[in-house]
């Protein structure tokens, strides 16, 4: 098993890290120096919850990475 500390200077944004590792399958815990607002974060996490529900939304559609620059940054003529 491999370990990651990561520090972070604002706490929203460690309250979101926070609520997106815990929604990783691969992940099998995380743990904090301090407490984290669970409160706040409750409907957040509620909402997090169906992260994986989106798996398949290409399905069946030709999309490569040069058909996603084309749109992108269509060649434009003088």
């Amino acid at each position: 098993m491999q370990q990651i500390i990561i520090q972070v200077k604002d706490k929203n944004k460690a309250r979101k890290l926070f609520e997106l590792l815990t929604e990783l399958d691969f992940v099998s815990s995380v743990e904090t120096s301090e407490a984290i607002d669970t409160e706040a974060s409750t409907t957040t996490l509620k909402e997090s919850s169906d992260f994986f529900s989106l798996a398949g939304l290409w399905e069946g559609r030709e999309i490569s990475l040069e058909s996603i620059r084309q749109k992108a940054w269509p060649k434009q003529h003088p």
